[in-house]
């Protein structure tokens, strides 16, 4: 993961950076510019909204007492997609966009919540908590890792 992270801080600029003169090319370099703070304008207000709702909606759940998966994964989005959305540049807002708006977080939320648990799976090596089946790889049993032992059930006598 770390690796990733990597190459997009140095492919991510360099893209936005095309992107931008690309566009700038097509509409003229005044309204790109003036194109990308309308998109900041918006990315903000949306944010704020949408951050309110994801806020209130998690304050709601905790109160119930409802566990709040859904809502924190939609706060996560709003998190992650705000921050694509105040980065200058198109490429980001496209993706920022995709994690904000009401109508394509649902999409989102099931990506991460499909990468959360196969990296769940992999790091706690099988155990799966997350409702999603497991990956097809298993342990090999005869590794020497085996403990022979016998199952007690204290209902039975």
């Amino acid at each position: 993961m770390p690796w990733f992270v990597a190459l997009a801080l140095l492919v991510v600029p360099i893209l936005e950076i095309y992107v931008i003169i690309q566009i700038g090319q097509v509409i003229g370099g005044w309204p790109t510019v003036g194109l990308l703070l309308v998109e900041s304008a918006l990315g903000a207000w949306i944010i704020k909204r949408e951050g309110r709702r994801a806020w209130n909606a998690l304050q709601s759940a905790l109160q119930t007492g409802k566990m709040p998966g859904r809502e924190l994964s939609d706060a996560a989005l709003v998190l992650v997609g705000g921050t694509l959305l105040l980065t200058p540049g198109f490429v980001t807002d496209i993706f920022g966009f995709f994690f904000v708006l009401p109508f394509t977080r649902p999409v989102a939320r099931r990506g991460l919540s499909a990468f959360l648990s196969r990296r769940l799976t992999t790091q706690l090596g099988g155990v799966n908590l997350t409702g999603f089946p497991p990956p097809t790889t298993r342990p090999d049993p005869t590794s020497g890792d085996v403990i022979q032992g016998e199952v007690i059930d204290p209902d039975q006598k």
